[in-house]
């Protein structure tokens, strides 16, 4: 599994109140999509930036999403370049479906 964190400026502050109906307009984008275990849309205190945190099955799946037209995509709805930080993700928590979520290709001492 792997991680990513993609974070952006927006060109003005907005409230959760805000972020909450933009992000609601692009989440059906994602349901459903191949490899996409979950995502979180953040918005930092100050309003400032934000993002989302993406958890996909492999670097692979990961890698579908993040095209040059998908940050065209990001850049004309927040007026802004993406940053991606990619993560391995050996294990998950989740105490929701109260399961460990393990990769399965890392081997186990």
């Amino acid at each position: 599994m792997i991680t990513v964190i993609v974070e952006f400026k927006l060109p003005q502050p907005i409230s959760n109140l805000q972020a909450r109906d933009i992000f609601l307009s692009t989440a059906p984008k994602y349901q459903g999509m191949p490899g996409l275990i979950r995502k979180y849309y953040f918005l930092t205190p100050d309003g400032i930036k934000a993002g989302g945190i993406y958890l996909w099955q492999s670097r692979e799946d990961a890698d579908r999403l993040y095209t040059d037209e998908w940050k065209a995509f990001v850049r004309g709805k927040y007026d802004s370049d993406p940053t991606l930080t990619y993560l391995d993700t050996p294990v998950v928590v989740d105490n929701v479906l109260n399961t460990i979520i393990s990769n399965p290709g890392i081997p186990r001492p």
